[in-house]
């Protein structure tokens, strides 16, 4: 209707992608009423406008200098305008014009205060490379948008074309020809229509007599007749052309999916952002790489295997560690799913881990949530039984479970003949801990182990790729300079300072004017440029991501650029624009891990001289060896979370150097060691001096009080288990030292216990999983193969939570029923108040998605949100808002709420105060804690500031109690993190392996005089409400200890109310 196949192969040739949305898109661009605006993140569509209009198109951005001008006289001329990449908001100067809002009969639009001649063949065209923008309503209202954004399919059609064209040459050329010659076809054969019947219309009387009219209907006959003849031997030509193409169809196939697995990193981190251009160059040189063959079906692997891995290498150097293996992973799961490799409805459960809540583990070697887990897939066909094969195993299940590294390990019985996949299920339940490495042996399973080394590459390699249009972006770690390489690079090739023709420009307050003449000078002779910490400039990147375009094009061939910035701490803050990262290479380098390579690394800063700068050579050099084995312990201590750290700090190798300089200023001056100074001045000031947390204060201080001492000269000082300080030797010596002695890495070199590693890697795994949910396709199509869609999912759960939740507590009716307001009572009522604002809110905002999935609202993106929350399992952030801190998932989270609420119900009822208090159960658990001190001082008549808790652990359990004690209160649900409760000693004790949190025995807790508080022999334990600890802080309890209370402090030893 509105275009013809002439056209369609006239855009084609323009450079029109040749799929059928970029055909439509096209079509409705050429037609369209309102002038229109593409989304356009590929720069697929730009590209063809350009070429399309060429010279006749004037290119404007908003906000460059004399924009309006330009659109004046484009007005008055009646030209073509595009204006490319607009943000969110469009200059209101415009609004006259995108809203047509003529004035004097229509020959006048308004722009600004000036009133421009309009002329009726003016064409506006609307640009944005933002993927999902979010216009204001009436900008929508004014354009038609049209969405350019490449689809898999279509790029699956561009992509094989490309192969095609590389591998068979001939068949693309024989293709592209037949579509001309069957264009011409098509032009001639409406010419002739046309003319036939223009002279038809124009005959008059018998027409029959009109010989030239009849001559030309013979000739129009003849030509239809031969063209239909060639039509159809075209027809078997492309339909083998096309046989011929679908070989080369996985490989296109292939290399579409990894491009959108790429495109969906942004969702981890801001920083990764990958262009379809850079991809399509990877995928070229991938192709000319890849090992030629005679066998067509083994070049087509060649070819699979060859882009693969070429993608993947040139996406992971720009990953930091952490998140090499989510992408590794995402991708094999993915290539499996599209060869139908893999069960959809088994990686779901991988992913999602849906555990049956509220079961009971009926052997000792599993929790029960791994039980939960047991029993959730074992109502899968492929795993049924699993559950009774444990019971009735126990032993040689418990022998498997408890093995050092299960996954490399055989399963028991008949499971050992499971799939990858279907073994990985298992693990997930009862190993989560062991994931990662489950995960990546899964992944070398399938794809290979080239994919699984971690070799980063070497700089050379990846700078050859770079270009005057393509720079280098180096992504900052702490601790870590890549602009060495840089510098030693650029020697090789000649680049120096000396010679003139490297600048090396580092950005801070009014250095962008440095830089823009560097790069101008740079781009015009051939030189290098290294613009350091651009994320100290944010108001200047717009105008250097300008720069880069324009010098992208006409400039030096040897003309490189080279970037380094730091990753924002978080999304919202991130500044780098999408331009920037796109088109360039971005590598990561990152500091090295474990104790061992931080120890060498914190040496590395100093030399032989060093040690022998000081007149007091043995004192300093232990010390110095110490600070060393102190830096290497509080860097490296991060990796464990929150029970390494409560909040991460940037500890950078200034602390130690600084220290060390400090070390020799105070021993040169005073006669005796200075030890008590040396430790304020390291754990209070340059260490310190980073840390806002009080506990992380006192770990840092107790760290430097263990190593830091006078027993240090008298070689007894050990620096962790099996690991003594060394005496006095020389530099090589330490080195030397540090590779003998040290023990392999373990939780022991931190003073924390081997548990707090099993906690540190069930997180990761937990998050690993979580993050490739996320980043999961969701498109309509999850329908087929039993899984169900995203709506009906989601609908399910939202009536269930719908109907479970109960009335609102009704405030007025309970104060009438109590008598006197004591702080118990208030306490109540104010968690009835907040658990009602809480239910409301959820309440609402279930009301409204229902409404919005039914259609009868418009969806928001809060109801998106909150869909998408439901989908993946996850609490959604309007009710985190309005509840208490939490980690658990939406599912546990729900479960929780309705017990908090009966809980609070059974409260209620008769405000009596319950025999044992579910302390867990308070969104502000200080709150009850400060009653019980309220409620004794009223009664003895003490004054409350000069009160404290006291907490003696009972021996029993919440059944136990029958009625709450006369003063005080009995509370229970509390979990240790980092050692065990020894209930009939009545001190802690070390933890179990593998038990992560034992539970605590209820305490009794009650308020005494300040005065009378007995401090010695006691580990002052934080409590906290869940394992982020950090700002979920609640009370510190004083708990009784045989041991050094500083040795349950460096094991970061809290009490949790949830886990």
């Amino acid at each position: 209707m509105l275009t013809d196949d002439a056209d369609i192969a006239a855009w084609q040739n323009e450079g029109l992608p040749a799929d059928r949305m970029s055909t439509e898109n096209a079509t409705i661009l050429t037609n369209c009423e309102r002038w229109p605006l593409m989304v356009d993140p590929q720069l697929q569509g730009i590209k063809w406008i350009k070429n399309k209009y060429g010279e006749d198109l004037r290119v404007i951005r908003i906000g460059q200098k004399g924009y309006l001008d330009t659109m004046e006289r484009a007005l008055a001329a009646g030209e073509q305008v595009l204006i490319e990449n607009l943000e969110e908001s469009v200059d209101p100067v415009l609004g006259p014009l995108l809203g047509r809002e003529m004035i004097k009969k229509g020959r006048y639009i308004k722009i600004g205060d000036k009133e421009c001649e309009y002329n009726p063949a003016f064409r506006l065209i609307l640009h944005t490379k933002l993927a999902n923008p979010h216009f204001q309503p009436e900008l929508q209202a004014q354009c038609t948008l049209i969405n350019f954004t490449v689809t898999r399919d279509g790029l699956e059609d561009q992509l094989l074309a490309a192969v095609v064209s590389m591998e068979r040459p001939d068949l693309e050329e024989l293709k592209s020809d037949l579509t001309k010659q069957q264009n011409g076809f098509k032009i001639t054969l409406k010419t002739l229509e046309d003319n036939l019947l223009s002279r038809l219309s124009s005959a008059s009387g018998n027409f029959l007599g009109d010989t030239a009219l009849v001559e030309n209907l013979e000739i129009t006959k003849q030509t239809a007749a031969e063209i239909e003849e060639k039509v159809q031997e075209s027809k078997v030509t492309e339909a083998k052309i096309n046989e011929a193409r679908e070989h080369y169809r996985p490989a296109a196939a292939q290399a579409s999916l990894l491009y959108f697995t790429m495109n969906d990193l942004h969702a981890i981190h801001p920083m990764y952002q990958f262009s379809l251009k850079a991809f399509r160059i990877v995928f070229q040189k991938a192709m000319e790489r890849a090992s030629p063959d005679e066998n067509l079906k083994v070049r087509v692997l060649n070819l699979i295997d060859s882009i693969t891995f070429s993608v993947f290498q040139y996406t992971t150097r720009g990953l930091f560690e952490c998140d090499k293996l989510t992408y590794t992973a995402q991708v094999t799961f993915q290539i499996l799913l599209m060869s139908k490799e893999i069960n959809a409805l088994e990686l779901d459960f991988l992913l999602r881990y849906p555990a049956q809540t509220r079961v009971t583990s009926p052997v000792e070697f599993l929790s029960n949530y791994s039980w939960g887990g047991i029993k959730a897939l074992s109502s899968m066909e492929e795993f049924r039984n699993l559950d009774r094969d444990i019971e009735g195993s126990a032993k040689r299940w418990k022998k498997f479970v408890e093995s050092e590294c299960p996954e490399k390990e055989k399963f028991p019985q008949e499971w050992k003949n499971k799939s990858a996949l279907q073994r990985l299920c298992i693990m997930r339940a009862i190993r989560p801990d062991r994931m990662t490495y489950a995960v990546r042996d899964f992944v070398e399973e399938k794809l290979g182990s080239k994919y699984v080394v971690g070799r980063p590459l070497d700089f050379a390699t990846s700078f050859e790729e770079s270009g005057p249009a393509t720079p280098m972006f180096f992504i900052l770690s702490p601790g870590v300079d890549p602009l060495k390489d840089v510098e030693k690079q650029g020697k090789k090739l000649g680049y120096t300072f000396n010679n003139r023709n490297f600048h090396n420009v580092s950005l801070g307050q009014g250095q962008e004017v440095v830089a823009e003449q560097a790069l101008d000078l740079a781009a015009k002779e051939g030189h290098w440029v290294i613009l350091q910490n651009i994320h100290l400039v944010a108001k200047w990147l717009s105008s250097l991501e300008k720069k880069l375009e324009q010098h992208s094009e006409s400039s030096h061939q040897d003309f490189r650029v080279f970037i380094s910035a730091e990753p924002a701490p978080s999304p919202d803050s991130h500044i780098i624009p999408q331009g920037i990262l796109e088109n360039s290479i971005k590598i990561t380098n990152e500091a090295p891990t474990g104790m061992h390579a931080n120890l060498h690394k914190a040496l590395d800063n100093f030399t032989q001289d060093t040690l022998e700068m000081c007149t007091r050579e043995n004192e300093f050099k232990s010390i110095l060896f110490v600070l060393c084995y102190f830096h290497a312990v509080v860097a490296e201590r991060r990796k464990f979370g929150p029970q390494g750290w409560n909040r991460s700090y940037p500890f950078n190798t200034g602390d130690l150097t600084i220290s060390v300089n400090v070390l020799y200023n105070y021993l040169e001056a005073s006669s005796k060691v200075p030890y008590d100074d040396l430790r304020y001045l390291f754990g209070e000031i340059m260490y310190g001096g980073h840390i806002t947390d009080d506990w992380d204060r006192r770990l840092c201080k107790t760290y430097l009080e263990e190593f830091i001492k006078p027993e240090m000269l008298e070689g007894e000082l050990f620096l962790a288990p099996g690991f003594p300080l060394p005496g006095s030797m020389d530099y090589n010596g330490y080195h030397q030292y540090i590779d003998d002695s040290l023990p392999p890495e373990s939780p022991y070199l931190y003073g924390l216990h081997p548990n707090a590693e099993i906690g540190f890697l069930t997180q990761t795994s937990e998050k690993l999983f979580r993050i490739v949910l996320e980043m999961q396709p969701r498109d309509s199509s999850m329908g087929e193969g039993g899984v169900v869609t995203k709506e009906e999912t989601v609908k399910a759960l939202l009536d269930e939570m719908l109907e479970k939740l109960i009335d609102e507590f009704n405030i007025a009716e309970l104060m009438a029923k109590v008598e006197e307001r004591t702080p118990y009572v208030v306490v109540a009522f104010q968690e009835c108040e907040r658990m009602n604002i809480l239910t409301s809110e959820i309440k609402r905002s279930l009301k409204e998605l229902d409404l919005g999935l039914k259609g009868e609202l418009t969806m928001t993106s809060d109801m998106e949100n909150l869909q998408n929350a439901l989908f993946l399992d996850t609490v959604p952030e309007s009710w985190i808002k309005k509840a208490y801190p939490s980690t658990a998932s939406l599912g546990m989270w729900f479960a929780d709420l309705l017990t908090r609420i009966k809980e609070l119900e059974t409260w209620t009822g008769d405000f009596s105060l319950p025999s044992a208090v579910w302390l867990a159960g308070f969104f502000n658990p200080q709150s009850f804690l400060t009653a019980i001190m309220q409620s004794t001082a009223r009664k003895n008549e003490w004054p409350l500031d000069k009160m404290t808790l006291q907490c003696d652990v009972t021996k029993k359990n919440r059944e136990d109690f029958a009625s709450p004690p006369r003063e005080g209160a009995y509370v229970y649900g509390l979990f240790m993190e980092g050692a065990r409760w020894d209930a009939q000693a009545g001190i802690i004790t070390d933890a179990r392996l593998k038990e992560l949190t034992p539970a605590m025995p209820v305490i009794f807790i009650k308020a005494i005089p300040a005065d009378k508080q007995d401090t010695r022999s006691v580990y002052p334990c934080p409590v906290y409400k869940t394992r982020q600890r950090g700002p979920t802080y609640v009370w510190t309890f004083n708990l009784k200890t045989r041991e050094n209370p500083s040795k349950w402090v460096l094991a970061g030893v809290a009490l949790l109310l949830q886990i």
